[in-house]
C-alpha cells in the first residue's frame, strides 16, 4: 500500500520543479483553451460568437475579454471580421475539439466514480487543463 501524502518524501529537486512548471504552463493554456471552446459551442448553438456573450458566460469584463481574444489572434487560434464576430481558425478549432475531448472525458470519469452531473462539469473545467495524458488515458480505460 502506498504512504500517506504526509509521510511521503519530497522528489528530487529537478523533479519537483519540472511539476510545478507543467502546471504553470497549463494555467497559461488554460485560458486560451476554455476561450477557443466556448467560442466553438457558441457558434454550434447560436450560429455566432460575440465578445460580449463571452464576457458573460465567463464572468469577466469586456475589456478582459478584448485583450485575451487579442493574443488568440496573436496565437493563430481565432479570427475577428468586423460586424461578424469571432471565428476559430484551423488551429483554434483543432484546440476547441481537443479541449471539449478532454472535458467530456473528465466529466464521465467524475460521474463514474460517484459524482453527480452537475458536480462534475464544475470540477472539470479545472481539472481537464491539469490532468496529464497518462491520467486522461487511465481515466479512459476505467470508463
Amino acid at each position: 500500500m502506498r504512504k500517506p501524502a504526509a509521510e511521503r518524501p519530497l522528489p528530487p529537486a529537478d523533479d519537483h520543479a519540472a511539476r510545478f512548471a507543467r502546471q504553470r504552463e497549463a494555467d497559461r493554456s488554460a485560458t486560451a483553451e476554455d476561450y477557443v471552446e466556448l467560442i466553438a459551442d457558441l457558434i454550434r448553438e447560436e450560429n455566432e460568437a460575440r465578445a460580449v456573450d463571452l464576457a458573460r458566460r465567463m464572468g469577466v469584463s469586456q475589456a478582459t475579454v478584448n485583450a485575451t481574444i487579442g493574443r488568440l489572434q496573436r496565437d493563430g487560434l481565432v479570427e475577428t471580421k468586423p460586424y461578424r464576430g469571432l471565428f476559430l481558425t484551423e488551429a483554434g478549432q483543432a484546440m476547441a475539439t481537443a479541449a471539449k475531448t478532454r472535458h467530456d472525458l473528465v466529466v464521465r470519469f467524475l460521474i463514474a466514480v460517484g459524482l453527480d452531473p452537475e458536480t462534475a462539469e464544475a470540477d472539470a473545467e479545472g481539472l481537464e487543463h491539469h490532468a496529464s495524458d497518462k491520467a486522461l488515458a487511465a481515466f479512459a480505460r476505467f470508463l
